[in-house]
């Protein structure tokens, strides 16, 4: 059996991805520092941020998905992330340091913790960065930076990894999780409107950014790596968001 593992399993983006893995027939082994329930994979709680360290509970864990995947990842999914609004006055050295943890160095480290299974597969690693490390708005000035570091890292990684481990990215834009929601204070008239700036009219459904990981994952996207896909409704390809212009 096919395995993959998935970072941030229990968010919205990331049980969408847990799902569509599950249902094309891989063994999932979710990583997420929130333990919850309901999840289709063998959830592992762990905080993606001690991928750095090395320590004991990051040897356990590698330990445990050596185990899983029989000695053979054929997939890793960088999801977890953190996002911070803010202006920069308010920035702190803490804020880059969660963030820069998070959403940069965990998925580099955690790629490295891992590499010897991806590459007895022959495998293939998605990280998953977001619309605004390319068309960003004020107040996003850590989450846009920490994201377009991704996507410098994933095209890195790629030449670096090549030919045994591909390495792409997802671009999602707004997707419809419940941490948009619980940002947008859960207004059904404000999610409606952050939708119509898009092309497309709306924003994501969660099974959607899951689908074209599952597909960069997978070996249909064999000749694919170093890729930066969007899954943006098409607002990447406007001259502006008229939200940034309020």
């Amino acid at each position: 059996m096919r395995s993959v593992v998935v970072t941030g399993a229990a968010g919205g983006i990331g049980r969408a991805i847990c799902t569509a893995f599950a249902d094309a027939g891989f063994r999932v082994i979710g990583i997420d520092a929130r333990e919850e329930a309901d999840l289709p994979c063998e959830l592992l709680p762990f905080d993606v941020r001690a991928f750095a360290g090395g320590g004991e509970a990051c040897e356990e864990l590698c330990s445990r998905i050596q185990e899983l995947s029989k000695g053979s990842l054929d997939g890793l999914v960088n999801n977890a992330a953190l996002q911070l609004k803010q202006p920069i006055e308010q920035a702190t050295p803490e804020d880059w340091d969660a963030i820069l943890q998070t959403n940069l160095l965990a998925p580099f480290w955690a790629t490295r913790r891992l590499l010897p299974l991806l590459r007895a597969a022959q495998g293939s690693v998605v990280n998953v960065a977001s619309i605004h490390a390319y068309a960003t708005k004020p107040g996003f000035t850590l989450y846009a930076t920490s994201k377009g570091a991704l996507v410098t890292l994933t095209r890195a990684l790629a030449l670096e990894l090549a030919p045994e481990v591909r390495v792409n990215a997802v671009l999602p834009a707004a997707t419809d999780t419940p941490m948009l929601r619980a940002g947008l204070g859960s207004r059904d008239d404000v999610l409606d409107s952050l939708g119509r700036y898009h092309p497309l009219g709306r924003i994501a459904d969660p099974a959607e950014v899951a689908r074209v990981v599952l597909f960069l994952a997978g070996p249909e996207s064999g000749f694919i790596t170093g890729a930066e896909l969007r899954v943006d409704g098409g607002i990447g390809a406007l001259l502006h968001d008229p939200e940034a212009c309020r």
